[in-house]
């Protein structure tokens, strides 16, 4: 009997201990993590992006420019003699995948931080998880809403122009091209609704007599047919088009079908590739805003980067969804470049805090603060002209919306 009960106090001791470990390992989780992923040799930093599903053509190719970009940089020596390994999962654009992948790239992998993801409510999904309980920064993300920068969260930094400054650059456009009645056309849910919401109070500051009318489109919509004929029954003298770039395409083919020629203007998703390829000869004279120069411009930052893609991801098309994906990435690496010591997530989120005055050559300068973690609100023109996107100007500040 006495036996018995000194070998259960024993398991109990055994058990409690363990127990105690545990609960230790579990609250110095965010501290090994917050620190984990640096050393001499390496910088370990990952994404989670949809290379399958619905959205992989925007993961692809942000996966190749960025890949170029850091190929490039660690045969030049990597950051301060660092070499910078990516390490990046396809989440299928599936929020509770990205939960589970940030996990891994947290937990197993070790990053230092998340740089250069993609998707929106993909980021919401993995936050709680990655900002508020591992205090792994995620820097760059593809995406974003105003709530994530107002007010600021902690260890969250971006650099996409918001969709609502986009509306509020292409409906000054408008405005200052002549346009007295704009249309607007969107898909239906409500973020796109909210962007397009943006257009008028922006053109109606910049002259109260315009005209703004919004024409709302079921998601994926192909049959453009009754659209063009209401397009055409409101008479507009511009277009602006708040739609993915399939149905920007659609769009475009059935108003060239149907004889309607408008000024139409559109946000940056609808300024990619695709829309010139889906809508071919339909799409010239097209004017929308991007987050980055036109991958066909001369400059050298521009040039630079094709040179790359050629270089290091031969075959791969080296468009503005690449570009966007190169750009990150290389403000990530002039950021980290100002890290005194070890790279470390609370390192980068200080550095963050005070970088000023980023540039890479192809997106807008960037500036960041402990207040402002957005580092711009700037777009670059840009028009179709001769079946290629070709750069308009230089980047531009829209009007403040509020």
């Amino acid at each position: 009997m006495f036996r018995t009960i000194s070998r259960y106090r024993r398991v109990a001791a055994t058990t409690a201990v363990l127990a105690a470990m545990a609960l230790t390992a579990g609250a110095c989780a965010g501290q090994d993590s917050a620190s984990a992923g640096s050393s001499s040799a390496e910088i370990h930093i990952g994404a989670w992006l949809p290379l399958t599903g619905s959205t992989a053509t925007y993961g692809v190719a942000e996966k190749v420019g960025a890949d170029a970009y850091f190929k490039m940089l660690n045969a030049r020596g990597g950051i301060n003699g660092r070499k910078v390994q990516w390490t990046v999962k396809d989440n299928a654009a599936d929020p509770q995948q990205t939960v589970q992948i940030a996990r891994e790239l947290v937990g197993q992998d070790k990053v230092v931080a998340i740089v250069n993801a993609n998707g929106t409510s993909q980021a919401e999904a993995a936050f709680p998880f990655v900002l508020n309980q591992s205090k792994v920064p995620v820097l760059n993300e593809v995406g974003g809403a105003e709530n994530w920068y107002k007010p600021p969260r902690a260890g969250l930094f971006g650099t996409q122009t918001l969709y609502e400054d986009q509306a509020a650059a292409v409906a000054a456009w408008a405005v200052q091209d002549g346009a007295k009645k704009i249309l607007v056309v969107h898909s239906d849910p409500a973020a796109f609704v909210n962007v397009a919401e943006q257009v008028a109070p922006v053109a109606k500051k910049l002259d109260p007599s315009v005209e703004v009318d919004r024409l709302p489109v079921k998601y994926q919509t192909t049959d453009y047919t009754p659209v063009i004929s209401k397009v055409k029954a409101a008479k507009p003298q511009a277009v602006i088009l708040i739609l993915t770039s399939p149905e920007a395409a659609a769009f475009l083919k059935e108003a060239k079908l149907q004889g309607v020629s408008l000024p139409t203007y559109a946000y940056a998703p609808v300024a990619a590739e695709s829309t010139i390829a889906l809508a071919k000869d339909a799409a010239e004279g097209l004017k929308a805003v991007q987050l980055v120069k036109a991958p066909s411009d001369d400059d050298p930052a521009v040039k630079e980067f094709r040179t790359a893609m050629a270089t290091y991801e031969p075959g791969q098309t080296a468009g503005f969804l690449a570009l966007w994906g190169w750009s990150n990435a290389k403000v990530f690496a002039e950021i980290a470049k100002t890290v005194k010591g070890p790279v470390t997530a609370q390192s980068l989120t200080a550095a963050y805090q005070k970088a000023t005055k980023v540039d890479t050559g192809v997106s807008p300068v960037m500036s960041f603060s402990a207040s402002d973690h957005l580092g711009t609100r700037s777009v670059q023109k840009v028009v179709v002209k001769n079946g290629v996107w070709t750069s308009v100007g230089d980047f531009y500040t829209p009007p403040a919306r509020g």
